[in-house]
C-alpha cells in the first residue's frame, strides 16, 4: 500500500486507541509485524499542548518511519495549525479523526460526530491538506465510520469528499457511531467505499485472526487492514496474520517464554517512557490484557489469573511488579497463545 511517498510493505495497521497506542506500544507492534502504527489522537486545542499528556503524545523518539499522528477537533483552522505543529514535532503522516464514537469527543462535535456535516468534513480535510502541503510531502489520511447512524450511512459520500480534498488514504471502521463497538462490524459499506474511490482503503472492525483477515479482504477488496482491540495483549497478532496472508500457512503461536519476554520489554519501555510511578499504573491494564490473550488463562485456572490481576493492581513498586510478572508467567504451563 502506498501512502504519499511511503510504501507500507506489510498492509497491517495498528489502529489509534486513546490510552493504549502510546509510543512503547506502537514500537512493540511495529517490531512484531505491523506495517504502520497510528498514534493516539492528539488534540487540536493549542491551549492543551503544554500538558504532560500532550507532551508524551508528540514524543516519537526512536520510532520507525513513517510516523503517523492522528489529530482530533472540529475547527478547520485549528486542525490545520495542529497538523503543522505535529509535523514540526516529527509527524510524517497526518491522520484526521472522524471515527471516535466517545461521548466526550462527539459532545464537542469532533470525532464521528463530524460525519453529520459533510460540508464541514470537506473544510477540515481541505484545510489540513493545504496546511501540510507547505511543510513538504506530508500525506494526510482520514479515519471514519460508515456513518453517524444506521439510517444515515453516508460513508461513500464522505469518502468521495475526502478524495476530492486530497486525502491520500482512508481507514473505515465497519460500524456507525450509533453502534459504538456493539454487535458485529459490517463490511458491505467498506466494499462500496473501495469501489467508489481510487485512494487506498483500510478496512477496520473485528479483525482478530488470520482467518478473519482473509474474510475481510475477500469481502471488501481493501488495500490493508487495521487492527485495534485485538492487539491489546496480543501485539504478535500482526506477525501471525502477515505470515498466513503471505504463505497460506499458520505461524506457530508464541511460547509462554516469548510472551513473557515481550511483556517484560513492554513494561521496561513503559517505566522509561512515563517514569516509574506512572509507568507502574499504566502497565496494569497491559498485564491484564496479556493474561487474557492466552487461552490457558481462560480455562479452569481463570480464577488464579484474576487473583493475579488483583494483586498487580495493589503493587506500586516497579521491581515488585516486574518480579510478579516473571513468577506468574514462569508458573504457567506452556500452551498456545490466543
Amino acid at each position: 500500500m502506498q501512502i504519499g511517498p511511503y510504501r507500507i510493505a506489510v498492509p497491517l495497521v495498528l489502529a489509534p486507541m486513546a490510552g493504549v497506542t502510546d509510543r512503547p506500544f506502537r514500537q512493540l507492534c511495529r517490531r512484531l509485524g505491523a506495517g504502520l502504527a497510528v498514534s493516539e489522537m492528539t488534540t487540536s486545542d493549542a491551549s492543551l499542548w503544554h500538558t504532560e499528556k500532550s507532551r508524551l503524545r508528540i514524543d516519537h523518539d526512536g520510532e520507525s518511519a513513517p510516523i503517523s499522528v492522528q489529530i482530533a477537533g472540529y475547527d478547520p483552522q485549528q486542525m490545520a495549525t495542529a497538523a503543522r505543529y505535529n509535523v514540526a514535532h516529527g509527524a510524517q503522516i497526518i491522520d484526521i479523526n472522524m471515527g471516535c464514537p466517545a461521548k466526550k469527543v462527539c459532545r464537542v462535535d469532533a470525532g464521528s460526530a463530524l460525519l453529520r456535516d459533510e460540508a464541514l468534513v470537506a473544510r477540515i480535510c481541505a484545510a489540513v491538506v493545504a496546511a501540510v502541503a507547505k511543510e513538504g510531502n506530508i500525506p494526510v489520511t482520514l479515519k471514519i465510520r460508515t456513518g453517524y447512524t444506521r439510517a444515515q450511512k453516508n460513508g461513500v459520500t464522505i469518502a468521495r469528499i475526502a478524495e476530492d480534498c486530497g486525502i491520500q488514504a482512508l481507514a473505515v471502521h465497519g460500524r456507525t457511531r450509533e453502534e459504538q463497538y456493539g454487535g458485529a462490524a459490517e463490511y458491505e459499506t467498506i466494499a462500496a467505499i473501495k469501489q467508489a474511490v481510487r485512494i487506498p482503503v483500510i478496512a477496520n472492525g473485528d479483525i482478530d485472526s488470520a482467518s478473519k483477515a482473509r474474510q475481510v479482504l475477500r469481502l471488501t477488496a481493501a488495500d490493508a487492514l487495521m487492527i485495534g482491540r485485538a492487539a491489546q495483549g496480543r501485539p504478535w497478532i500482526f506477525r501471525e496474520i502477515a505470515h498466513e496472508l503471505a504463505t497460506g500457512a499458520p505461524l506457530a503461536p508464541p511460547s509462554r517464554f516469548e510472551i513473557r519476554r515481550w511483556l517484560l520489554e513492554h513494561l521496561d519501555a513503559l517505566y522509561a517512557f512515563y517514569g516509574e510511578g506512572r509507568g507502574v499504573r499504566v502497565a496494569r491494564k497491559h498485564i491484564q490484557w496479556y493474561c487474557v490473550g492466552q487461552r490457558s488463562l481462560q480455562q479452569p485456572g481463570r480464577s488464579e489469573a484474576e487473583a493475579f490481576w488483583h494483586a498487580i493492581n495493589g503493587i506500586t513498586d516497579v521491581a515488585v511488579q516486574r518480579a510478579a510478572v516473571v513468577r506468574f508467567f514462569e508458573d504457567r504451563p506452556d500452551s498456545a497463545a490466543a
